[in-house]
């Protein structure tokens, strides 16, 4: 998923199977620009990102903590976020909502993606 401007992206986990998805932080060109100009991936070097899951916003219930899932990809600007299948099949819940934050290193904090997170019930066991 590539984006310029839209945080929210809804992901849907299946429930003991590893959960994996790469995004990737386009910078929108400045305004005034040159025509032509072209969209470039942020440097996410020296760069942390944290994520949870909920119930829904500002619940004190925690369903997941997927900030040690992640990866960030430096000068690609590439956000990889890896859930492994052992962790997925002790979901117990459903639905619930997830937002991706990332802290640059001066301390400044984005809110770059967010949404309503599906969990697929397994059967195969």
């Amino acid at each position: 998923m590539t984006s310029c401007c839209t945080p929210d992206y809804d992901l849907c986990i299946a429930q003991g199977a590893t959960y994996t998805r790469v995004f990737t932080w386009i910078a929108c060109p400045a305004p005034g620009s040159p025509v032509g100009s072209v969209p470039t991936p942020v440097d996410l070097t020296g760069w942390t990102a944290a994520m949870q899951i909920r119930p829904f916003p500002q619940s004190s219930t925690l369903y997941y903590d997927a900030s040690s899932d992640i990866t960030l990809g430096g000068v690609a600007g590439t956000i990889s976020l890896s859930i492994p299948a052992a962790t997925t099949e002790g979901f117990t819940w459903f639905s619930g909502v997830y937002d991706l934050l990332l802290t640059d290193p001066s301390g400044n904090v984005t809110r770059l993606l967010s949404g309503n997170v599906t969990v697929s019930a397994g059967v195969t066991t």
